[in-house]
């Protein structure tokens, strides 16, 4: 259940190819029956309105020892001056979700950014820190993982963990009035903030 349920989220999560689809990240404010006020990062109110049957998954701190050969992450990534990407954040996924959004894709969690959902062929550790050869159908990208990268994984979570001040990252679609509806929640637990 949670891997269905988990896998239906992140792929929501990472759709980059619906235009019309906008991803808000932030804190709650408050939840009352199926409306969701949420803070974003850059300081904007934003109402997400949770249609029928809406479900959430959580987010928990993870590390960099965590990931092994053969597991399928997702990273966000940025070019460095190296010639190999470095990693802005990383979601270790249940080996239930293997496959979930495999690619390479714009991301705009900073400027310049790409998502690689991808199975990590190799990981070598050097002075600079870990580096990761990830392989994915038709492609194969190296990401270097820096210090204080945040590295999260999936869990259970539930409409209870919903509260004032904890972390979200959601997909919607927007509409005119600047409202988004959604029918998934990620949530942070345990003062993780979802790094998405």
């Amino acid at each position: 259940m949670l891997a269905a349920g988990a896998a239906a989220t992140l792929l929501a999560l990472q759709d980059a190819n619906a235009a019309e689809r906008v991803r808000v990240r932030g804190t709650i404010e408050s939840l009352s029956g199926d409306t969701l006020a949420v803070k974003s990062r850059d300081g904007k109110d934003v109402t997400v309105m949770l249609k029928s049957g809406w479900t959430v998954t959580g987010v928990v701190k993870a590390s960099v020892a965590d990931i092994k050969p053969g597991d399928f992450i997702g990273a966000a990534s940025q070019p460095t001056d190296s010639g190999i990407n470095g990693a802005i954040e990383v979601v270790i996924f249940p080996a239930a979700m293997k496959g979930t959004g495999e690619g390479d894709r714009p991301w705009d969690s900073q400027p310049n950014s790409s998502m690689t959902n991808a199975t990590v062929a190799n990981a070598v550790s050097s002075v600079n820190g870990p580096t990761l050869t990830l392989t994915y159908k038709g492609g194969e990208r190296k990401i270097s993982i820096p210090d204080g990268t945040p590295i999260v994984t999936l869990t259970s979570a539930s409409k209870d963990d919903l509260k004032a001040g904890a972390g979200v990252f959601i997909t919607g679609e927007a509409s005119d009035d600047g409202m988004v509806s959604a029918d998934r929640v990620a949530v942070g637990l345990n003062g993780t903030v979802p790094p998405m």
